[in-house]
């Protein structure tokens, strides 16, 4: 599918919640409620929701809001060994990711959309929307399949984008008879993971 197939999915903002000096619950205005959009080489559009570094996680002197604003001007790889990742990804109707490996433990999550998780065995799952996938360190791709919506009057064909959310959690290296399956994320437009 081209780039410029218009996007049918409304735009993302992420709330952050802090603390005032009482310890009252309140909105942070560290940062833009706007989740800011990386477009990928395959047309996706990857929305780091938010990050951590650290597992337990730093919410004292708001270490992690912090840490978090220095990715999104430097973005992580896949996954961060030390913490975690929460991202949205919108993929183009039609698309296929590039097949790659996480060393992580991820859960994807249909918000928008029908997506077919294809492994490298051949076998697929179609996932509609609030179904989750428990990806343990396979070789994988994500290919939109929602099928397009019709006008009932004019019969007018509309292709429709399709939305993940991904929390991923780092994992030991997946071994296998004694071989090391490591991260693989050739082509997919994300540098490796730290």
């Amino acid at each position: 599918m081209s780039d410029d197939t218009p996007k049918n999915l409304r735009p993302l903002n992420r709330y952050i919640t802090t603390h005032n000096p009482d310890g009252k619950a309140i909105f942070s205005n560290a940062l833009s409620e706007e989740m800011p959009i990386q477009r990928m080489k395959d047309g996706a559009d990857f929305s780091l929701a938010y990050t951590s570094n650290h597992f337990p996680a730093q919410l004292n002197d708001d270490t992690d809001i912090k840490d978090y604003t220095g990715y999104l001007s430097n973005p992580p790889g896949i996954t961060i060994s030390s913490g975690n990742v929460c991202r949205i990804v919108d993929i183009q109707p039609g698309a296929m990711s590039p097949m790659h490996r996480t060393v992580s433990l991820d859960y994807g999550v249909v918000l928008e959309g029908e997506v077919e998780l294809v492994l490298d065995s051949g076998e697929t799952r179609v996932l509609k929307r609030g179904d989750v996938a428990v990806q343990r360190g396979t070789n994988h791709a994500w290919r939109n399949v929602t099928p397009d919506t019709v006008d009932p009057v004019t019969k007018e064909r509309t292709p429709q984008w399709a939305r993940m959310l991904y929390v991923l959690a780092p994992a030991q290296p997946m071994e296998i008879g004694g071989k090391s399956l490591g991260e693989v994320v050739d082509g997919i437009g994300v540098r490796a993971s730290t």
